[in-house]
């Protein structure tokens, strides 16, 4: 057992096994309950191989918390945004020569040489987060084969393949192979992408359940999402049964939105996740995704929102019944020198004015060179009881890593004094 997850909560990204900046030590100091781990990012380096003979995840990176693992279909399905060139316009599918269009033929058709194939596609690579762009040779209904830009070694991802990826990594969590839908795409891409994605999850089961033949699954916690206290994660050892999410597609489209959440949720998964949000579309987009599937989401099951953690989005989606979000802005934040500032958040009974009430400062910014006073008055985390705006300035004008290690704790901090509120206000109905 990897250990107990309060719900709601935020699901820091450790993409790489690893918070970024925060050694494993400090991750119960700030209250961590749950972290994210990338499925591709792992594979292509060190290798699920490795990873597994390390004793999985967990031993390997003393991550000593219950972990979710993505399926890996996020960041070769982001191909769906090409860039042209080096600006800032985009490709869709359908605007692609017609020989390499996915939509119909469902192929990228490049040299074999990975070097000419390089040279040939490095301005079709995928925006990922920001992180290391995939370069995908063919996408068929059986799954997607891309090469590493880590050393141009051909990886396949099929519904399978990504299943037994995440079960070498040996994540508590894992979500099921999905085709990430583009932004904007048609209804007839869309429609597809979500057909695909149906018929993959069913794979991803059946994969998953012939080698549970062996290892019967724990109960898992029929009140997990109905009271949103307390779930436990139960696992015997490395090779245990893992718990598996189906997830949500369909664009921007409601009708696609509501059919495929119908379908995944009368699916025999552990949990739910709501995919293909947050892509590039408007806010007001993406809440009605969320909207739009609320009805469907199981009550007795976890759910959990893909990619999704900026505080105004949790203040106004938590309210559908989330129980988990994860997302890289607090951690990416505190890397750029942007920390939150928080009232007190545990005396405001109201979720409207906390999501107003956060703000972010710049502490790149020269006047608070000489700023002595805490970070966040009022803020009882280590790094606002030891230290003053006018170090961390120091510190990140001077390019120190310890300064991204104090921004990094603060932002996390504060992420968890607002999620325990948000438990606190959704036990008195509040919410």
């Amino acid at each position: 057992m990897h250990g107990v997850i309060k719900t709601p909560s935020f699901v820091p990204v450790a993409t790489k096994g690893t918070l970024k900046a925060i050694p494993p030590n400090l991750i119960s100091d700030i209250g961590t309950q749950v972290a994210f781990v990338n499925t591709y990012h792992l594979v292509t380096h060190p290798g699920p191989q490795i990873v597994a003979k390390a004793g999985g995840i967990h031993k390997m990176s003393r991550l000593n918390i219950p972990l979710m693992s993505d399926s890996g279909g996020f960041q070769v399905f982001s191909l769906a945004q090409r860039k042209r060139d080096s600006s800032t316009q985009f490709l869709s599918h359908e605007s692609l020569p017609a020989k390499t269009r996915a939509l119909e033929s469902e192929k990228i058709a490049f040299d074999s040489s990975f070097k000419n194939q390089k040279a040939k596609i490095k301005h079709f690579q995928a925006d990922v987060r920001g992180e290391e762009k995939p370069l995908v040779v063919k996408i068929s209904e059986d799954g997607v084969k891309f090469r590493s830009t880590f050393d141009g070694k051909m990886i396949e991802f099929t519904p399978e393949k990504s299943i037994e990826y995440q079960q070498q990594i040996g994540a508590d969590l894992m979500m099921a192979f999905d085709e990430c839908t583009y932004y904007p795409s048609t209804y007839k891409y869309a429609t597809r992408a979500m057909e695909r994605t149906h018929q993959w999850l069913t794979r991803c089961i059946k994969y998953k359940n012939n080698i549970e033949i062996r290892n019967p699954k724990p109960e898992i916690n029929s009140n997990f999402r109905n009271s949103k206290i307390v779930s436990k994660i139960r696992n015997s050892d490395f090779g245990f049964t893992q718990y598996l999410y189906g997830v949500i597609q369909g664009g921007t489209y409601e009708d696609l939105r509501k059919k495929s959440a119908e379908f995944v949720c009368a699916q025999d998964v552990d949990g739910v996740a709501i995919g293909g949000v947050s892509v590039g579309e408007t806010k007001k987009e993406m809440r009605d995704q969320v909207k739009w599937v609320s009805d469907y989401l199981p009550k007795e099951k976890p759910v959990h929102l893909l990619g999704v953690g900026q505080i105004d989005d949790i203040a106004d989606l938590v309210g559908y019944g989330i129980d988990t979000f994860d997302c890289v802005e607090p951690t990416r934040l505190a890397r750029m020198g942007t920390i939150y500032q928080a009232p007190n958040i545990k005396d405001e009974n109201d979720i409207s004015k906390i999501k107003k009430n956060i703000q972010t400062l710049d502490i790149n910014k020269n006047i608070y060179k000489d700023d002595l006073t805490p970070v966040n008055v009022g803020c009882n985390c280590y790094v606002c009881r030891n230290f003053t705006k006018s170090y961390l300035h120091h510190l990140f004008k001077q390019r120190e890593i310890l300064g991204y290690t104090l921004a990094t704790y603060h932002n996390l901090w504060v992420m968890e004094r607002l999620f325990e509120k948000i438990r606190d206000l959704v036990a008195k109905s509040l919410i």
